[in-house]
């Protein structure tokens, strides 16, 4: 049964929908900016989920995968190889998430 505070208990609806997890997602407010590593290399950083350390692999490798890149998750933040500031803004809401401006 799920709990009374719920979304999907007060909406009737059922849990399989997920929509507390949607109405979570909208509200993290994410941001991303490019940082310069060793040699120059660029680093796409996304910071301010507030997701699990499984939760956050899985949007890391999801994004990973759209990029074309090769990334990890340091301290809660996703790190993506190169500077894909462009593109990264639009999948991350394709998924639901909202960006800080």
């Amino acid at each position: 049964m799920a709990n009374k505070d719920d979304l999907s208990s007060i909406a009737g609806l059922p849990e399989e929908l997920g929509i507390d997890r949607d109405l979570e997602q909208s509200h993290q407010q994410l941001s991303v900016h490019v940082d310069t590593r060793r040699y120059g290399k660029a680093v796409t950083v996304v910071s301010g989920f507030d997701l699990s350390a499984s939760e956050l692999r899985d949007v890391a490798s999801r994004l990973k995968r759209k990029l074309a890149c090769g990334g990890t998750v340091d301290e809660g933040e996703i790190e993506l190889q190169g500077d894909h500031s462009g593109r990264v803004g639009g999948l991350l809401r394709e998924m639901g998430y909202e960006l800080r401006d």
